[in-house]
């Protein structure tokens, strides 16, 4: 349409009636005269906006829902990293406490025993260096550790070192079957060699084929030339089988170590020998044994033929036959019971 004179016009109209009817609707309520026209209209185009609304809603909801998903899966994703956060600083938590733990008790050792020690991290198992019982230490050369040295925790002997790099090193296990370690009997100082048997208790040989053992008695390590490979004095295990010595020359025991080979984490590397060696000192105290109860005293009496009670050193002590003193009932004194006295003579 052209922008014409006559069309503005036109225009101007349309707005002005426009605005008439819409007065005239407003001042006229429910009985304005266009409500006819308008119900008719809501007649006609109800069905039509109906369809559209019905059209266009579920569009519009699902709009809504992938917005609102975004939001709730960064909700969620935060939520789920925040608990991922919390329980690894939880187990992280645990984790330190434990190894606090390992550390005292190391250096509490170390201290009974004048050791000096380099505490180090197990970081490998055996797998990386084969079939034996191995693991690998984040300690090496740097540290000041060389082959041959004595590696201890809180509990005994763990083994000792065989290959040594840069900045880590390998341990050869007490338990494995190429491992063997001199011992020494604790109080009794009798002699012997360990052998290593995996999973299952080590294998001790006693020098002295007669050599009093028994089981519960405990064991440590008797030392080396030079003090390696092993210094004197390291808690080895405790004796649980004693095998027949059968008129050998050695005779055999069975020894459940003090360490726990498949918990492994702290250990210490010692790296200064003590001046002397301590002997027993590093081992625990012994528990102490709950004592004995004391014999209840017991009186053996007799019953003689006239009633006599008789104890074991011949001494009467009474008898079968007696009866209670019914004066004793009455009093101490003796006399008669005044109440007693007057109750007879009403009888009478």
């Amino acid at each position: 349409m052209r922008d014409t004179r006559e069309s503005r016009l036109l225009l101007v109209l349309l707005i002005a009636i426009a605005f008439a009817l819409i007065t005239v609707d407003i001042r006229g309520g429910e009985e304005s005269p266009v409500d006819g026209a308008r119900q008719a209209a809501a007649t006609v185009f109800g069905p039509v906006e109906n369809g559209v609304s019905a059209a266009v809603d579920p569009v519009g909801n699902a709009i809504g829902a992938v917005r609102d998903s975004g939001d709730r899966h960064d909700r969620i994703a935060a939520l789920e990293h925040e608990n991922a956060t919390l329980k690894t600083k939880l187990g992280s938590d645990d984790r330190n406490a434990s190894k606090v733990r390992q550390l005292d008790t190391m250096l509490k050792s170390a201290g009974a025993g004048q050791y000096g020690i380099k505490a180090a991290e197990v970081i490998a198992i055996g797998a990386a260096q084969g079939f034996s019982w191995t693991i690998t230490i984040d300690a090496g050369a740097a540290d000041g550790l060389t082959r041959d040295m004595t590696v201890l925790n809180g509990e005994g002997l763990v083994g000792r070192v065989t290959t040594v790099g840069p900045n880590t090193a390998t341990v050869l296990l007490a338990n494995d079957p190429d491992f063997t370690v001199g011992t020494r009997l604790e109080k009794t100082d009798e002699l012997g060699f360990a052998t290593g048997q995996g999973s299952r208790p080590l294998s001790v040989q006693f020098l002295n084929g007669k050599a009093e053992v028994k089981k519960g008695d405990r064991l440590v390590t008797f030392g080396s030339s030079k003090d390696k490979p092993f210094v004197p004095g390291v808690p080895v295990g405790q004796v649980v089988r004693v095998d027949p010595s059968g008129g050998d020359l050695t005779r055999t025991v069975y020894v459940e170590p003090f360490v726990g080979f498949t918990k492994l984490d702290i250990v210490g590397i010692v790296v200064q020998a003590p001046r002397e060696d301590p002997r027993d000192m590093v081992l625990p105290k012994q528990p102490r044994k709950p004592a004995k109860p004391k014999p209840t005293p017991t009186v053996t009496v007799t019953v003689q033929p006239n009633g006599d009670l008789v104890d074991g050193s011949g001494k009467v002590v009474g008898n079968i036959n007696e009866k209670p003193d019914a004066s004793a009932s009455a009093g101490a004194s003796g006399s008669p019971d005044p109440a007693a006295g007057d109750a007879a003579n009403e009888q009478e």
